[in-house]
């Protein structure tokens, strides 16, 4: 299984948020995601995400929240067990970033944007500050969202 994280970042109401459009054969490509990647051996996911946030955005983290943990079943991919985390604490200046476009998206557009289905559901629990929270989302063959289950949350990562 491959563990990795995804941090939102927030400033003024904006969801900074990138559209995967520059790597060949991306499970992700012309989606809309947080910023994240795999965890590193020996590394925790808040130490992967802080060092995440920086390769692709430029941007250290100071601080943030931990929402919940995702659980990521595919047909024809490795699940993947994801740490969400969301801040609004965090210095630097973005700088582009060679795995997608990055934006600061209003919080009321985000759910318009071309998503994962399963995105939708986390991301709306985090709109309305439901957090922690435990969801396993399953794909079929077609990358079609055919079950959801949503769990007691631990408010450790």
């Amino acid at each position: 299984m491959i563990k990795s994280t995804v941090c939102y970042l927030i400033r003024d109401d904006k969801w900074l948020m990138m559209l995967r459009n520059k790597k060949q054969h991306d499970l992700n490509h012309g989606k809309w995601i947080g910023v994240g990647g795999k965890l590193k051996d020996k590394e925790t996911p808040f130490e992967c995400m802080v060092r995440e946030v920086v390769e692709e955005t430029g941007y250290q983290v100071q601080s943030a929240q931990y929402c919940g943990i995702i659980h990521f079943h595919y047909n024809r991919y490795e699940d993947e067990e994801i740490y969400v985390y969301q801040t609004n604490d965090y210095i630097g200046t973005l700088q582009e970033c060679d795995e997608g476009t990055l934006a600061y998206i209003p919080k009321d557009e985000i759910l318009n944007l071309e998503l994962w289905e399963g995105d939708r559901i986390f991301l709306e629990k985090m709109f309305r500050n439901e957090i922690p929270f435990s969801i396993s989302l399953y794909y079929d063959e077609n990358e079609v969202l055919i079950n959801t289950e949503v769990k007691e949350a631990n408010s450790n990562e």
